[in-house]
């Protein structure tokens, strides 16, 4: 129980700080891209820290770096099917979704992951 206790004080001071954050930035809508996966992130890590040590949290972080690689490579792909090829909605995600999955997944195995 005291673990969850943490992960809900940790996770909302982490998240609250960065809303501050992302509320004193122009334009607001980095409000919303501040707002959750890093704050959430981090909080996390912290308390992989504290439970498996720093090695782990080490290898749980190059994870979370691959997956935002791999977001990114999916955002792209979303803006160029959507724009360029005149996908609509539905079939954008699908087609970027595998390649969010190609790219997470060489990653993992080129480089490594959570141990």
């Amino acid at each position: 129980m005291t673990e969850y206790l943490v992960r809900f004080i940790a996770g909302g001071v982490v998240v609250s700080a960065f809303a501050i954050l992302g509320d004193m930035l122009k334009p607001k809508s980095f409000a919303g891209l501040l707002g959750a996966a890093p704050s959430v992130a981090l909080a996390t890590l912290g308390i992989a820290v504290v439970q498996h040590g720093t090695h782990y949290a080490a290898a749980a972080s190059w994870t979370m770096i691959y997956g935002a690689a791999a977001l990114a490579c999916y955002s792209v792909a979303v803006c160029h099917l959507l724009m360029r090829f005149r996908f609509t909605a539905l079939p954008a995600t699908i087609i970027a979704f595998v390649v969010w999955l190609v790219v997470a997944f060489a990653l993992l195995a080129g480089f490594g992951g959570a141990a």
